[in-house]
């Protein structure tokens, strides 16, 4: 099926609504075109690998999760030679991770298993995001991340608007409890006010995290690593006072990313438009 018409019906199924690809006016529609016409830059600063170059130059190597191996081969030799606790990831799409936190309950088969089965996957396919067919896949593994209490760390996906222009306009995505039976996803501004939206089929927590102690460093990574893009996604871990860089996404979602409510999808495609809109906080506190 032609790339078109299979996000035009994917994109039906999961906003409600055929897309406008020609004069795209919502965040997901203008995301499509990106996976339609990505720009060369996204492969990669997509490849969870060789992104770390960019990373590297822009924050140093202190802001990256250290890696363990990145084997060309993942064979018994390779998982023997493992920690006890690692994170076994692809570079190729998205959700491939598995984490590891006490290796003497897994085994190297089942790892082995899930390994090939990345690895098998041509995530083009998944949602026809043409910048993953360029991406040679790999499967490497990372220190596994814990924050004082010995928790995962939440994840910061932060939407950046204009970097290119100055200091983006921000809102934060975060997923807590990402990998346990509580998972949540709220969304703050950079003020963090708590904002009364949904994205994607994450359900809010009924309170607002408090306010972390070292947002403006979290904030501060996120600016550096937009600076070079109309739009980005900046991923990070920021676990007690450190930072870590987790990814760039440029079509999240794959431009079928559902927002409650849906007025949303139209607000940021104002923002990811030419000329961005700055909402006011008053406004975007009230109407969203």
């Amino acid at each position: 099926m032609p790339d078109v018409l299979f996000l035009s019906l994917l994109h039906r199924k999961c906003i409600g609504r055929y897309p406008k690809l020609i004069h795209p006016a919502t965040f997901n529609e203008k995301i499509l075109q990106r996976s339609l016409k990505p720009d060369p830059r996204f492969v990669n600063l997509t490849d969870k690998l060789t992104v770390r170059n960019y990373v590297a130059a822009k924050l140093g190597q202190d802001h990256l999760i250290p890696l363990i191996a990145v084997p060309d081969v993942f064979n018994r030799q390779v998982f023997d030679a493992l920690p006890n606790s690692f994170v076994m990831k692809a570079n190729h799409g998205s959700s491939f991770v598995e984490v590891v936190g006490d290796k003497t309950k897994t085994s190297f088969e089942r790892l082995e298993q899930i390994a090939a089965r990345w690895l098998s996957i041509d995530f083009y396919n998944v949602s026809r995001e043409r910048h993953y067919r360029k991406i040679s896949p790999r499967i490497f593994f990372e220190r596994l991340l814990l924050d004082q209490r010995g928790q995962i760390p939440a994840d910061f996906k932060v939407h950046c608007f204009g970097g290119r222009q100055g200091r983006p306009v921000m809102y934060i995505l975060v997923i807590s409890d990402r990998f346990g039976p509580n998972t949540r996803g709220d969304v703050y501004d950079e003020n963090w006010n708590h904002l009364d939206v949904a994205i994607g089929y994450y359900k809010r927590s009924p309170a607002p995290a408090p306010r972390p102690q070292h947002l403006d460093s979290v904030l501060d990574a996120a600016v550096r690593l937009s600076e070079d893009f109309d739009y980005v996604r900046v991923d990070l871990y920021a676990p007690d006072n450190a930072v870590y860089f987790g990814e760039l996404t440029f079509t999240p979602g794959a431009g079928v990313l559902p927002f409650t409510p849906d007025n949303i999808d139209y607000e940021w495609g104002e923002l990811l438009g030419e000329g961005r809109l700055r909402p006011s906080l008053n406004g975007a506190v009230a109407n969203w």
